[in-house]
């Protein structure tokens, strides 16, 4: 029978979308990509694959899940399966340096970023940058991973001679442009089947952790921000009226790169220009803001892939 496959390596993050497909009473089939075997001379059953893979897998000690999910995507291409954020999807996903390059060809804006490999060269590259305040973060990350905020490049070098230094997974360090926005929050933006569904705005006032999972929590060392928050407030609040010009870039960008499902983070600074700078294939969300909202990110999706389901069968 044809059914929904779901690719995927953390069961925490995949629960909220089994329980929709359950609720619209949808047939699916959860792989767990961790590890495992395949045979390249089979044929892959029919049916709608989902890629869920995560950039941040390596933090549940899933290292070579992305490696295993790209083969088993090569296979499912080489015979034609309708697959939901396929190969293309699954690159821009662990690399931030394809990311940036995938929105700049496509004319979206994203903070300068120089690329570091060993640690001697991540003072060197900020230096290149020649700005007051700067960030690092690694080039395969997730959950906030590896993103610092500094002030000077005396206390960037502190860093990489402490304990606390975080070397990346795939050895790539960017040093990036700080966005100073005149209050401290972001916007991510959430897509199913390439089309809007809502943005939401995050507090950044306590961090980098901006994964909108309920799952998801680390301990966050710096902050972006030398503002503290006045009275407590949700870190997550779905949008209402918004819509900006730049989701059409948006909308354009994911059909130009084959990605039906995402969540697409940007920062606007004092002048009111956007700043794209992180592309989530695997995007989560926020049950706490959806309900208060009335909207969920999870349905619409479990409709999407339902939808192809039956397509599939006609």
């Amino acid at each position: 029978m044809s059914k929904i496959y779901i690719l995927h390596e953390n069961d925490e993050w995949t629960d909220h979308l089994t329980e929709r497909l359950e609720e619209l009473d949808l047939p699916y089939e959860l792989w767990h990509l961790d590890q495992g075997t395949l045979d390249l001379t089979s044929e892959p059953p029919e049916g709608i694959f989902y890629n869920r893979i995560s950039a941040s897998s390596h933090t549940r000690n899933h290292r070579y899940a992305p490696e295993f999910t790209e083969a088993v995507l090569a296979w499912l291409e080489r015979h034609d399966r309708t697959i939901v954020n396929g190969s293309r999807a699954l690159r821009l996903e662990v690399s931030k340096v394809n990311q940036y390059m995938a929105l700049n060809q496509a004319g979206i804006r994203t903070p300068k970023t120089i690329t570091a490999v060993g640690k001697e060269n991540i003072l060197d590259a900020a230096r290149q940058l020649e700005m007051g305040s700067f960030i690092t973060k690694h080039n395969r990350a997730g959950k906030g991973q590896g993103v610092q905020l500094f002030h000077s490049t005396e206390a960037l070098r502190e860093y990489l001679d402490s304990d606390s230094f975080e070397e990346p997974v795939d050895g790539i360090t960017l040093i990036q442009q700080y966005i100073e926005a005149p209050e401290p929050y972001i916007v991510r933006h959430e897509f199913v089947g390439g089309t809007f569904v809502y943005g939401v705005k995050v507090d950044t006032s306590e961090g980098f952790e901006l994964c909108p999972a309920d799952a998801c929590s680390i301990e966050d060392l710096y902050c972006p921000t030398d503002v503290e928050p006045q009275t407590p407030k949700a870190k997550f609040e779905v949008l209402e009226n918004y819509r900006p010009s730049i989701v059409d870039d948006y909308e354009r960008f994911l059909r130009e790169n084959n990605i039906a499902v995402a969540g697409i983070e940007a920062i606007q600074d004092k002048e009111g220009r956007f700043y794209t700078y992180d592309v989530n294939t695997n995007t989560n969300y926020n049950s706490d803001a959806e309900a208060k909202a009335g909207t969920y990110g999870m349905l619409e999706l479990a409709k999407y892939l339902g939808g192809l389901l039956q397509k599939s069968l006609v």
